[in-house]
């Protein structure tokens, strides 16, 4: 946790891997809840708090861009059952209580030299 602020903003936390060597690859990060035997696995959450007289904060996941290579990924899936129904991924736009509801766009990476991407639902 980081540092409170009482009349101003509270702390930063950085977690990051260090950055390659001249020929390498740069570090990954791995957060992981454990394997459960008989009971429901743990949950990993990333959010941010409200703002009770400002805007909501931001929650940002993107991939490295590729210089001589494809750009990253950024993959999102849910887990499978072996006796019931999959799991869930879901995407939703935030409630405008006093002002239109947010927006959920989906869009396809444009190429520069071929055409864009597909988006496929």
């Amino acid at each position: 946790a980081s540092g409170e602020g009482t009349t101003t903003s509270s702390g930063v936390i950085t977690i990051r891997s260090t950055n390659s060597g001249a020929s390498g690859v740069s570090g990954m990060l791995v957060f992981s809840s454990g394997t459960a035997v008989l009971g429901n696995s743990g949950a990993i959450l990333i959010g941010t708090g409200a703002a009770t007289s400002g805007r909501g904060g931001l929650v940002s996941i993107s991939a490295g861009s590729g210089t001589s290579g494809v750009g990253g990924l950024v993959s999102m899936w849910a887990g499978k059952s072996t006796t019931l129904a999959g799991g869930l991924v879901s995407i939703s736009g935030g409630v405008g209580t006093e002002n239109t509801g947010g927006a959920v766009s989906v869009a396809s990476g444009e190429g520069t030299t071929t055409s864009s991407g597909v988006v496929s639902i």
